[in-house]
């Protein structure tokens, strides 16, 4: 797919998805395509190889999650390439997000994004999420296929600002996951996503932390 065709991708997904982005943002987000698999031959950041699915799966993905985003810090575990963190930073410059991975490679990349695109609502930290005391809490934690919920919530849960959210996005319905849940969070609710160019299925798991 030519550049051409890949913007054209991005304005009918956005479209679809009823996120309105001006020309600046959106070629904000196809620069952070192109940085993302020219490091991801040496750095291994993604297994989708680059073709027509790149705009959809991982920027529109990321994108689709965009209306359960509340105001206040968003730490994105597990980050990896970067989603679903840096596009919800691009698509919003008003929301302060904080990239978490334990790799040191991926870590790397996420702050030469960090520079390369000027994110100055971004930064980063390179660790296990277990270890991370930032000495504040966060509005929304996310993951986009980093663990099962309950690891997932469970070493965060130190990390959810007291009327925090955490947003997991999965792809089907996460029946069993739910079930595993511990005591100290509840489902709030799960929404399924429509995602303009993905034909598997694709949920938003809603959390919020059970206060004893």
């Amino acid at each position: 797919m030519n550049p051409v065709e890949r913007e054209a991708q991005l304005t009918r997904g956005l479209a679809a998805l009823g996120v309105e982005l001006s020309h600046e943002p959106q070629e904000k987000l196809l620069a952070y395509l192109t940085l993302l698999y020219k490091w991801n031959r040496t750095y291994r950041l993604t297994a989708l190889k680059e073709n027509d699915q790149a705009v959809s799966h991982h920027l529109l993905d990321s994108l689709s999650i965009l209306p359960f985003v509340p105001a206040g810090r968003l730490l994105d575990v597990g980050s990896g390439g970067g989603m679903p963190g840096i596009p919800l930073a691009i698509a919003r410059p008003d929301l302060p997000v904080i990239l978490l991975d334990s790799n040191s490679k991926k870590a790397a990349f996420l702050r030469q994004a960090v520079i390369e695109l000027v994110l100055a609502n971004v930064s980063v930290h390179g660790g296990r999420v277990e270890q991370y005391h930032p000495g504040f809490g966060f509005a929304a934690i996310t993951s986009r296929a980093f663990a099962e919920l309950a690891d997932f919530v469970a070493p965060s849960r130190h990390l959810l600002a007291e009327d925090g959210v955490w947003l997991a996005m999965k792809g089907v319905w996460p029946r069993d996951e739910i079930i595993r849940l511990p005591d100290t969070a509840r489902v709030e609710a799960v929404h399924p996503l429509d995602v303009p160019g993905v034909d598997g299925e694709r949920h938003l798991v809603v959390l919020r932390q059970v206060v004893a």
